[in-house]
C-alpha cells in the first residue's frame, strides 16, 4: 500500500484534534470576554442626582483601634451603635446590605465583639415589637460558604419573618475572567453539599468544620457583594441611612472604619438600588419608602451636597475630583487597599501639578490571625513615592492584629471639600464594575463644622494626635518595600483579577 495513503487517517485525526482545541479556546475567550463587558444588572453603577441637605442631617462617624504607649488596646467605636439605633427606630421598612455577617474568626483567637449576634438580636427584637415592619437583609454568599455551610444565624432571621437574600453573583461581571469563564462553562452546574465536606475551611480556625470542593471552586471567582449600608424610616416620617466600610462581623469588630449617617430623600436612591440587587437575586417582595413631604421641604441653611455612588461611578467621581485639583489643593486618602492604575496615575499627575498628596495605608500584614506580605499596598506605595519624586507622602497605620479597614478620600479645592467614603477599596475589582460597592460622595465647605471634622480626623491620624502620646501611624520607612518580585506580583494580580484585593 502507498505510504501516503497510510498517513492520511493519522493526519486527519491530528487536524480534528487541533480543530477541537481551537474551538475550545475560542469558546473560552468568548465566554471570558462577554462576562467582562456585558451590561451591568439593574441597581448597579449608580450615580444619583445630587441632593442638598442641611449639615445638621449629616453625621461623620469612625471606629479607631490602636495601642497605648504601654501596649494596652485603645478602642473608639461608634458606627454600630448608630446602626443599632436605626434598627430600633425603624417604623414601616428597613433595608440593610452587609458583606459579612457571621462569627467566623479565621485563625484569630482573640476576644472580639459579637457584632453579628448583636445585629441579629436587634433585628429580631424590632420585628417582634413591630410585626408589620418589612425588613430586607441582603448579604453575600460567603456567609454560608457559597452554599456549603448554611448560616444558622441567617436561617434564624428567616424563621422570624425577615427577608434574607443571598446575592446572586452570576449577573455581575467577572474580575477573574480566565478562571471564571471555565467556572461558567463547566463548574457552576455542580450542586453543593449543605453539611460541609472534607477540605480546609479558610474562614475558621483549625477546628472549623471542613467545606466542600464546590465551595472552594466558587470562592476562586473572587467576586462579592461588598456593600455595607442600612436605610429605614422613622416615626416622624423621615428617612435615614448609614453607609460605611464596617461589617457586622465578629472577626472584623476591632477594625478601624468610617461611616456617614444622613437623612433625607437620597435614602430613596439607596433603597431603590438595594431592591434591584435583591430582585436580580431572586427576591419577589417590595419595600415602599414613603417620600418626604414636599411641602415640608426647606432650603438648607448650611448645605451639604450628597450623592449615592456605586461600583465604577465611585472611581469616576473620585477621578473627577482629583483631576481638577491645582497647585495649592490637597488630596488626603486613608484606605485599606489601593492598586487601581487610573487612581494611581491621577495621584502622580496631581502631585506633579503641586497638589499636596497624602496617603494613610494599611500595611497589609494582618488578616484574621494570619500574616500577609504587604501586597498590594507596600509595592504600590513604593511606586507612588518613586514616580512622584517623593512628592506623594505615605504613612502606615499601626495595626496590632486588626486592620485599618477605612475607605475615605478627601479632596480640597480651595474652600471646597469633596469627599468619598463607604465600602470601596481603591482597586479595580472594587471600583471597576466588578464587586458590588456603595459609597457616598459629598461636597461642602472645607471650613464648615463637618468639613473641619473630617479633615481633622485625617490630620489626627497623620500627626499622631492621640491620648497620652498614642501613635496611630508610622513613617513611610517602617514598611518601605522595593522588592521587585512583590511589585510584579501585585501588577499581575491587579491586571488579571487573580487576587483577593
Amino acid at each position: 500500500m502507498d505510504p501516503l495513503l497510510q498517513d492520511q487517517p493519522t493526519a486527519g485525526r491530528r487536524f480534528q484534534k487541533r480543530w477541537l482545541w481551537w474551538a475550545f479556546l475560542a469558546w473560552w475567550v468568548a465566554v471570558a470576554t462577554w462576562n467582562v463587558v456585558k451590561p451591568m444588572p439593574p441597581g448597579t453603577d449608580v450615580t444619583s442626582a445630587t441632593v442638598a441637605v442641611d449639615a445638621s442631617d449629616v453625621q461623620f462617624l469612625y471606629d479607631l483601634s490602636t495601642n497605648s504607649p504601654t501596649g494596652k488596646p485603645v478602642r473608639e467605636q461608634r458606627i454600630f451603635d448608630e446602626v443599632f439605633g436605626i434598627v430600633d427606630q425603624a417604623q414601616s421598612f428597613l433595608v440593610a446590605d452587609f458583606f459579612l455577617i457571621n462569627d467566623m474568626m479565621g485563625a484569630d483567637a482573640g476576644v472580639h465583639r459579637r457584632l453579628s449576634r448583636e445585629l441579629a438580636d436587634r433585628l429580631l427584637a424590632r420585628k417582634a415589637a413591630q410585626p408589620e415592619l418589612a425588613i430586607l437583609l441582603i448579604t453575600d454568599p460567603i456567609n454560608d460558604i457559597y452554599g456549603g455551610l448554611p448560616s444558622a444565624l441567617l436561617n434564624e432571621l428567616r424563621a422570624a419573618g425577615i427577608d434574607v437574600v443571598n446575592t446572586d453573583l452570576d449577573p455581575l461581571r467577572d474580575s477573574n475572567p480566565a478562571y471564571s469563564a471555565l467556572w461558567r462553562m463547566f463548574l457552576q452546574w455542580w450542586g453543593n453539599a449543605p453539611d460541609g465536606g472534607s477540605m480546609a475551611n479558610p474562614f475558621g480556625s483549625d477546628k472549623a468544620k471542613p467545606i466542600t470542593l464546590r465551595s472552594w471552586l466558587a470562592m476562586a471567582n473572587f467576586k462579592a457583594n461588598h456593600r455595607k449600608v442600612i436605610a429605614a424610616d422613622r416615626a416622624d416620617g423621615s428617612l435615614t441611612a448609614l453607609v460605611t466600610s464596617a461589617n457586622p462581623h465578629d472577626g472584623s469588630s476591632s477594625h478601624s472604619n468610617v461611616a456617614l449617617r444622613f437623612n433625607g430623600p437620597l435614602v430613596q436612591d439607596i433603597v431603590n438600588s438595594e431592591m434591584a440587587v435583591a430582585r436580580f437575586s431572586g427576591w419577589k417582595g417590595h419595600v415602599y419608602a414613603t417620600p418626604p413631604s414636599q411641602a415640608a421641604a426647606t432650603t438648607p441653611t448650611d448645605p451639604v451636597q450628597l450623592q449615592f455612588l456605586t461600583e465604577e461611578a465611585i472611581r469616576d467621581h473620585l477621578l473627577g475630583a482629583i483631576d481638577t485639583t491645582r497647585n495649592g489643593d490637597a488630596v488626603s486618602i486613608a484606605t485599606f487597599y489601593i492598586s487601581d492604575r487610573k487612581i494611581m496615575q491621577s495621584l502622580v499627575s496631581a502631585a506633579a501639578r503641586g497638589v499636596k498628596v497624602r496617603l494613610i495605608l494599611d500595611p497589609n500584614r494582618d488578616a484574621f490571625g494570619r500574616q500577609k506580605d504587604g501586597v498590594p499596598n507596600r509595592p504600590v506605595a513604593n511606586e507612588l513615592v518613586n514616580r512622584s519624586g517623593d512628592k506623594i507622602q505615605v504613612r502606615w497605620y499601626r495595626t496590632h492584629g486588626e486592620q485599618f479597614h477605612t475607605k475615605l478620600a478627601l479632596v480640597t479645592h480651595g474652600e471646597r471639600l469633596i469627599v468619598s467614603l463607604g465600602s470601596a477599596n481603591l482597586t479595580s475589582r472594587n471600583i471597576g464594575n466588578y464587586n458590588l460597592e456603595a459609597n457616598v460622595g459629598l461636597e461642602l465647605s472645607a471650613t464648615s463644622a463637618l468639613g473641619i471634622e473630617m479633615i481633622g480626623y485625617f490630620d489626627r491620624l497623620w500627626n499622631n494626635d492621640g491620648p497620652s502620646g498614642t501613635g496611630f501611624t508610622a513613617d513611610y520607612g517602617a514598611w518601605r518595600d522595593d522588592d521587585t518580585g512583590r511589585y510584579w506580583r501585585y501588577r499581575l494580580m491587579e491586571a488579571t483579577g487573580l487576587s483577593t484585593f
